[in-house]
């Protein structure tokens, strides 16, 4: 199995920024990060496709979270800027063994993190 080791969380004011980083042990067609606030379903906020890189955002998102990779590394990103106290939540790296285009639905996605927490205030 694929296995997600993820970092960056942490507790940061309003309007900062924060930079998660999370790497897998083998190639993944997609990498997508999800996150759980409180009183909130799981929902998929950034997705990244290997081929060509495209990606996707949830409306929440978009604007001021930017998803990454390198493929070298089999590395993805997620910088945050301009946090908010609702992006608040835990924050789970996803990989999917194929697909494409990636999509925003945890059901697409075969291996997970276990999820680091963001907290803004």
């Amino acid at each position: 199995d694929v296995q997600l080791v993820e970092s960056g969380g942490g507790s940061v004011q309003a309007g900062g920024s924060l930079r998660l980083s999370c790497t897998a042990s083998g190639y993944n067609f997609c990498m997508a990060w999800f996150r759980q606030s409180p009183g909130k379903e799981r929902e998929g906020i950034a997705t990244i496709g290997r081929p060509g890189g495209s990606t996707d955002y949830a409306d929440s998102v978009k604007g001021r979270f930017t998803i990454s990779q390198d493929y070298a590394k089999n590395t993805v990103f997620l910088q945050m800027d301009s946090l908010k106290p609702e992006d608040t939540g835990m924050y789970y790296c996803a990989a999917a063994r194929r697909g494409f285009p990636c999509k925003r639905e945890g059901k697409n996605y075969d291996y997970w993190g276990q999820g680091t927490q963001v907290t803004v205030s």
